[in-house]
């Protein structure tokens, strides 16, 4: 019996040992992938990243936010294809409004909100399970700059400068019930106030019922990472 949990001990310290280790290597993998195309990130947003990398799986073996399937790709399918917007946006002056509509767990959100500490976030979701998911991150990793909202867009009564998404409706949809809560009349940034939103497979019969201006752009222009492939960035100015 002293043997057999002499053994059990030892192998439950390297059991351990060997998941922290892969749980760095992840991690350290995972920044580097995020410096490779944001080498200006700060310290203090790198560690908020790098947070996320637990935070999520954590939260995702409670409430299912992300694909269990998918958790493992959580960096590139999730944080960096939200970060598809500021590669998009650019600078944006400090008190730029966002709306995230559709957050789901909090993407693109949360990963923009870290991006743009001098920004103001609302992130909306009907679903109150997964509010709770991205409160509980954004709390977590200290976002003092993120507002949460269970509802609709409809009982949102606010006007901001941009509305993000990630693959919520048809773009049709999308442009409909946003159009009142953007302030069009006061462009600060570069480029002028409305939709911005993360789709994927061909977008051209949504485009033309859209009928509106939009600018399409495949984010194989931005990322290298085969998973951005078939995925789009949709800038809908709204003039």
């Amino acid at each position: 019996m002293y043997f057999n949990n002499k053994i059990s001990r030892k192998f439950q310290i390297n059991y351990k040992f060997t998941y922290f280790c892969d749980l760095l290597k992840y991690l350290f993998m995972n920044m580097e992938l995020l410096t490779k195309y944001f080498p200006q990130l700060t310290p203090r947003q790198l560690e908020q990243y790098e947070m996320l990398g637990s935070l999520y799986p954590e939260w995702n073996e409670k409430i299912n936010v992300i694909s269990r399937k998918d958790i493992d790709n959580l960096y590139p399918n999730h944080i960096l294809h939200s970060l598809a917007i500021a590669r998009f946006l650019e600078d944006l002056r400090e008190g730029t409004s966002l709306v995230d509509l559709g957050t789901g767990g909090g993407f693109p959100g949360i990963p923009l909100a870290i991006f743009y500490p001098q920004c103001r976030f609302h992130l909306i979701d009907r679903i109150g399970k997964k509010i709770k998911v991205a409160q509980a991150v954004a709390e977590a990793v200290g976002l003092e700059n993120v507002t949460l909202q269970h509802g609709d867009m409809g009982e949102c009564h606010t006007k901001f400068d941009y509305v993000v998404s990630r693959a919520v409706m048809p773009l049709p949809d999308l442009v409909k019930i946003t159009l009142g809560n953007v302030d069009r009349k006061n462009n600060a940034n570069k480029y002028p106030n409305g939709l911005v939103c993360l789709k994927g497979g061909d977008l051209s019969e949504e485009l033309a019922e859209t009928r509106r201006p939009a600018m399409d752009i495949a984010l194989t222009e931005y990322f290298s990472e085969p998973f951005f492939e078939t995925k789009s960035l949709i800038y809908v100015p709204y003039q």
